[in-house]
């Protein structure tokens, strides 16, 4: 029973804390870098493009964009089978009438409402589509022109509103997908639905950027130590983090909940919420295996998330690559995830020195702090719990890279291709000319490239030939050039010496002169001074 209840209020306290990020930040996840533009007709088109929210699950393609044919379905799309030969623009038909299907590639438009937004996406991505654009079918109520033309449509109609943008946020079940989708307010949506429906065709972009400041990207990562979906991007960055070195710092967020706004505490200052929070109630954690009474507790989770802090600002915070941070926490993945030893003190010690971590440091660190039992505030919880109310952070694991977060499923080859979007043109490091757009990521960057394929010679054409190599071949090639040049210039000198001495021999009169001068009539030719000097 006590079991049951405490799940039912870990998922309260999930749950809660979603709302109450939404609520600080009703637009997602920071703001959008994303850009939705008409190209065709030119009559729609907007110098700054067209406002919507992205979605918070999919695949975007930072850096790049998809510009392909619009066609509207004129459904929900909430069939896992929807007919791909309806809609607009109209298409040729067969001797059976049915129109062929979309011609892929292509955007496909989709109304809101009648299931979630990732089961459309879902759907129109089994179609085909390269990317989704859901047409909102609400006002927003200071939206006046929307109200007034909705009224305009259908006076009979009794119309709503809503009060803030929708978010499209992720049902639980959308990390298979790979498509990206925005949601174009109803408006804007409108005009594309009445071109369609004319058969003439509308072209759209969907693009994505990542702000290039300087010549150093700054990244972030939120998670906590028991994160599912976190733990096979903290076994495979360390060797990314440290090709990338200095060009890009890097900054590691523990994601707790707060447990005062929760009420897991009482007026009396007891704690409310069993074993899931620390400092009598105050800072939270849900259960990782679902067991209040034996395994992995949620206030397991915030200690070792307090000691991952620590472990940064001493060993990583300074240099923003944090060699010694990723391998404690490599170590700690292969050794200490389990039940049995998450918080044995034996395996924490080991992982300290496999990572060459003063562990009196670390704990000092956690004790000045104060410390994760009684009722006190613990300063470096308190200052994590601050800082993701800022940001917003719903969804976990959340990576920024500008201060732009990344959607979809995190993957080390997502993050390292992010950030590379992300230097000045220019400015790049040589392991992301050598490996941005490799599949495999971590295998170019421990090989220094890309193994084969076309990646592999795209790799080798961005890293070109070094300075060295350039100015011996250059050099090679002025020997080359100017050994042919002396000897064409000596072998034309000895062609025009021989013409000359045979023009005089033939021509040159042999009168007034002493014996032995008449006898030498090649002698003029050779003299110093003479018509040789014209020659040479």
């Amino acid at each position: 029973m006590v079991t049951t209840v405490f799940r039912n209020f870990s998922l309260y306290l999930a749950v809660w804390q979603v709302s109450s990020s939404l609520a600080q930040d009703p637009k997602g996840l920071g703001s959008s870098t994303s850009r939705l533009q008409i190209h065709v007709p030119q009559t729609l088109h907007k110098p700054d493009g067209y406002k919507h929210q992205e979605a918070l699950f999919g695949f975007s393609p930072y850096g790049g964009s998809i510009a392909q044919n619009v066609y509207y379905s004129n459904s929900e799309f909430c069939e896992s089978d929807e007919d791909t030969h309806a809609g607009y623009p109209e298409r040729e038909k067969d001797d059976q009438d049915n129109m062929a299907p979309w011609p892929t590639p292509f955007i496909l438009m989709v109304d809101r409402g009648g299931c979630s937004f990732v089961q459309k996406v879902r759907n129109a991505q089994k179609a085909g589509a390269a990317g989704v654009i859901i047409a909102d079918n609400q006002c927003l109520c200071s939206d006046s022109e929307c109200i007034r033309t909705s009224n305009k449509e259908d006076p009979s109609a009794v119309l709503g509103c809503q009060s803030s943008e929708p978010i499209m946020a992720d049902d639980g079940s959308g990390r298979d997908i790979s498509i990206p989708s925005f949601l174009m307010f109803k408006v804007d949506a409108a005009k594309i639905k009445d071109e369609v429906k004319e058969n003439h065709m509308v072209q759209v972009e969907m693009g994505w950027s990542i702000p290039s400041p300087d010549d150093r990207v700054e990244y972030e990562l939120w998670f906590y130590p028991s994160n599912v979906n976190s733990k096979e991007f903290m076994k495979t960055w360390a060797p990314l983090a440290k090709a990338l070195d200095y060009h890009a710092k890097f900054t590691p967020h523990m994601f707790i909940y707060d447990g005062l706004k929760s009420h897991c505490q009482n007026d009396g200052g007891e704690n409310m919420c069993y074993n899931l929070c620390t400092n009598q109630g105050r800072y939270c954690s849900t259960d990782p295996d679902d067991d209040l009474e034996s395994g992995i507790s949620g206030a397991d989770v915030v200690t070792e998330s307090l000691r991952r802090i620590c472990i940064w600002e001493h060993y990583g915070d300074e240099d923003g690559i944090g060699e010694k941070f990723w391998k404690y926490n490599e170590e700690f993945l292969s050794r200490c995830d389990t039940p049995t030893y998450f918080m044995n003190s034996d395996c924490v010690n080991d992982a300290f020195k496999q990572a060459k971590i003063d562990k009196d440091v670390i704990e000092r660190c956690m004790h000045d702090s104060g410390g994760v039992t009684g009722d006190t505030t613990n300063q470096k919880l308190s200052d994590a719990l601050e800082t993701q109310t800022k940001q917003g952070i719903v969804v976990l694991p959340t990576a920024f890279v500008n201060t732009v977060p990344l959607r979809g499923a995190l993957s080390a080859s997502s993050v390292f291709n992010a950030i590379c979007a992300g230097f000045l043109d220019g400015t790049q490091p040589d392991i992301c000319l050598a490996c941005a757009g490799c599949p495999n990521t971590v295998e170019c960057v421990a090989n220094n490239g890309c193994s084969s394929g076309i990646y592999a010679k795209v790799a080798r054409g961005k890293q070109g030939v070094s300075k060295r190599l350039f100015a011996f071949s250059l050099l090679s090639v002025c020997i080359v050039f100017g050994a042919a040049g002396y000897w064409h210039w000596k072998r034309t000198q000895e062609d025009m010496r021989e013409q000359v001495r045979g023009i005089l021999a033939e021509y040159m009169p042999l009168e007034g002169g002493d014996e032995d001068e008449a006898t030498n009539p090649m002698e003029f030719a050779n003299k110093r001074g003479g018509l040789a000097s014209l020659i040479s």
